[in-house]
């Protein structure tokens, strides 16, 4: 047996830590098993539900009723009660201390002192789901982030949102949870909104905050990059616990789709899902799996 040098040993041992996978832990639906329920389509996703928007009709559905996280599905409703309250969209509103990320400890590119309208921090948190700027929205909420909160419940319930709670405005807390049937409801009510079905689907945009600063972003939704799908609006959400998520209302075929995917495992899973629903839905497609 060939003995290498203890130096060099150690050298190697070190590389192959660095590329070797590391798995990720189980979601909160896997633990559950819910990836197990009985699936046609071999979804990637824990928890699936396709609906017809103009007549409600359901197509396709896999643990409809699973009260899961939902990660930054939420933002979704933040700026829902956001517009609701008919704020001031070009009023500034500085980023602080308290939206720095407590929860995940995440990154952002949002200072706090730097200023932003209510209408870049829609923008931001719609597009590429910054949480400083879901954070600011319900922060600077009329009686702030506790009554935005608040609200949120509010119109979950009135929207018939039975299995639905928020706990804060990001989508970072694992208690902000819903089903796939609440969260089609909200899809259906958040696309009445032209600046959310704007905003969720540019593909990039660029933002200046008051002292100069420029900052670009990209869409999370690699779908609405690609630009081969006829998406009227999108969100993506991440956290471990709840996997990757995403919802969307988009056009197949002849048809204007309500579709909600949570607890996917894979940066790419859920856009898998959402190929395969595709081909499903309109077998005529050509549209390759990506």
């Amino acid at each position: 047996m060939i003995s290498l040098p203890k130096h060099l040993a150690l050298a190697l041992s070190v590389t192959f830590l660095a590329f070797s996978p590391v798995a990720q832990a189980a979601t909160l639906g896997q633990k559950a098993g819910l990836d197990r329920a009985h699936d046609p389509l071999s979804l990637n996703s824990s928890v699936a539900l396709v609906a017809d928007a103009d007549s409600h009709e359901v197509l396709y559905a896999k643990n409809p009723h699973a009260v899961l996280p939902i990660a930054s599905i939420t933002k979704l409703m933040t700026v829902v009660v956001t517009l609701e309250a008919n704020l001031d969209l070009d009023e500034r509103i500085r980023i602080t201390s308290e939206d720095i990320d407590t929860y995940k400890n995440t990154h952002s590119r949002l200072r706090p002192g730097q200023e932003f309208s209510r209408r870049e921090l829609i923008h931001l948190a719609l597009m590429a789901s910054e949480n400083r700027a879901a954070s600011a929205l319900g922060r600077s909420y009329p009686g702030g982030m506790e009554a935005c909160v608040a609200q949120m419940n509010k119109r979950s319930r009135q929207l018939g949102m039975t299995s639905t709670n928020f706990e804060e405005s990001t989508g970072l807390s694992v208690n902000n949870r819903s089903s796939a049937n609440d969260l089609a409801r909200m899809v259906m009510h958040a696309q009445r909104f032209n600046l959310i079905r704007q905003f969720s689907t540019d593909p990039e945009a660029q933002v200046q905050s008051a002292s100069g600063t420029v900052f670009n972003f990209r869409n999370t939704n690699r779908l609405v990059r690609a630009g081969d799908w006829d998406i009227a609006l999108q969100k993506t959400g991440f956290i471990n616990e709840a996997g990757r998520c995403l919802v969307m209302q988009a056009k197949v075929g002849e048809r204007n789709l309500v579709i909600v995917l949570l607890d996917a495992l894979g940066s790419a899973a859920r856009f898998k899902d959402a190929e395969r629903i595709r081909r499903f839905v309109s077998p005529v497609s050509d549209q390759r799996i990506r």
